[in-house]
């Protein structure tokens, strides 16, 4: 089975540096654009190839609705000459992620997973690291590269838990359909904290980070007891304009 898993467009939150996790904001102008635009394209792997490479003769796939000159399959609705959706979509309650779904697959029914939403950053939501400085519990937090719970949040242990947990439960109900090629719209957080339980070459947490908009097609062999994923390839933006705003 192949699974796209894309982190949502970007919000007015994510543009200011802020730690968005249980808000539910809004994608903003910049990350509906970039997104109805189709910026975003996957550089296909080998199997079992590094999460990390971005380069090298890899096929181009659109991560919405396929645009001129790129490749067959597309990773959006159908289009006229375009491959097939995804048989299911499965997306975070938030509305970024619900946004960003629509915009990607317009039309398809999405599937709401709860245990799909972001990190509850306790005392930390909402403020980015400017209004934070200064303040110990933060201080703590960062020197243990992020280990530690958020006060008053989750720690990465409960988070990445329920992260997994849904996603293996969303991997036995597709199964049970018949699913061949799925996707799911969530956040970066979802997306490190499956990736780094479950891919086949275990990596670390943030090595899994991707940008808004961005993601991972990882593939799951049907009936298998471990549960490994194998990450198959990359989704990024292709639009320099949206590059040079990195």
């Amino acid at each position: 089975m192949k699974i796209y898993m894309i982190r949502h467009g970007k919000t007015a939150g994510n543009l200011k540096g802020r730690y968005i996790g249980k808000t539910d904001e809004p994608l903003c102008e910049e990350g509906r654009a970039e997104l109805a635009r189709g910026c975003y394209v996957l550089q296909e792997h080998s199997a079992g190839e590094a999460a990390d490479r971005r380069n090298g003769g890899d096929a181009a796939v659109s991560a919405g609705q396929k645009k001129d000159g790129d490749a067959a399959v597309s990773v959006g609705q159908k289009k006229d000459g375009d491959a097939a959706a995804p048989e299911a979509l499965y997306v975070s309650p938030l509305l970024r992620c619900r946004q960003t779904a629509e915009l990607l697959f317009p039309g398809i029914v999405q599937s709401i997973v709860p245990d799909f939403r972001e990190c509850d950053f306790g005392s930390f939501e909402n403020k980015n690291y400017r209004e934070l400085s200064g303040d110990a519990a933060y201080q703590a937090w960062i020197d243990s590269g992020g280990t530690l719970p958020f006060p008053g949040g989750e720690s990465r242990e409960e988070f990445q838990e329920r992260c997994v947990r849904a996603f293996r439960g969303m991997l036995a109900e597709a199964e049970k359909n018949g699913c061949r090629e799925i996707a799911c719209v969530v956040h970066g957080g979802t997306i490190m904290s499956v990736l780094s339980a479950m891919a086949s070459v275990r990596r670390g947490y943030f090595d899994y980070q991707v940008k808004n908009g961005c993601g991972y097609l990882v593939e799951w062999k049907e009936g298998e007891q471990a549960g490994d994923v194998t990450v198959a390839g990359r989704i990024d933006c292709r639009d320099a304009a949206c590059r040079e705003k990195e």
